[in-house]
């Protein structure tokens, strides 16, 4: 079997990991900036440094060792810019999530928010992507599989959140044993 038929598999996996991680380092960051009233935009505002040195710069230096031409059509320039702009409102909506959950006092904000929009971005774009791209068939052409994938990916997230592990209080840390006192001489 050919492993390169793979690859967007393995792209799609370091997605799954990186985005996996987003949250959690978006809320350690936001909590790091020890600033309760702009923790959270002050994290943004490193997303963005972030999102300029990877998506600006990175792509450009590519470009330049490619040799591409500089024609940008307007098509593809807007809707891209579009889908910038709806991703990194979705960063900045989940850094709001995240500073109100952990207002409330919820220390597994991270896991909660992250676990509803992991199963509710999925759903979305399956049936955004089916309106503009409608089945064979209609509705007919919509296979109980896929209904069932839906319900559970929305059943999941409400499980992980209704049920995820509480954890320890603050200042709990699991500590190590005390070593044997030696016995005096």
């Amino acid at each position: 079997m050919d492993m390169s038929s793979y690859s967007w598999l393995f792209f799609a996996l370091g997605t799954v990991v990186t985005w996996g991680l987003y949250g959690i380092f978006l809320h350690m960051g936001q909590v790091g900036m020890g600033d309760p009233a702009n923790g959270r935009y002050k994290a943004f505002l490193f997303v963005g440094v972030a999102y300029f040195l990877t998506a600006v710069l990175a792509p450009l230096a590519i470009l330049v060792a490619r040799g591409s031409d500089w024609n940008f059509p307007g098509k593809g320039l807007w809707l891209s810019l579009i889908a910038g702009i709806l991703g990194a409102i979705g960063a900045f909506f989940v850094l709001l999530s995240l500073g109100a959950l952990f207002a409330q006092g919820n220390r597994s904000a991270p896991a909660v928010v992250m676990s509803i929009i992991f199963a509710g971005a999925p759903i979305v774009n399956a049936i955004v992507s089916m309106v503009m791209h409608p089945p064979a068939g209609g509705l007919a052409g919509i296979r109980w599989p896929f209904v069932l994938g839906i319900v559970m990916a929305a059943t999941g997230a409400y499980l992980v959140v209704k049920f995820k592990p509480d954890p320890a209080p603050a200042g709990h840390a699991k500590k190590p044993a005390p070593a044997a006192e030696s016995p005096k001489a």
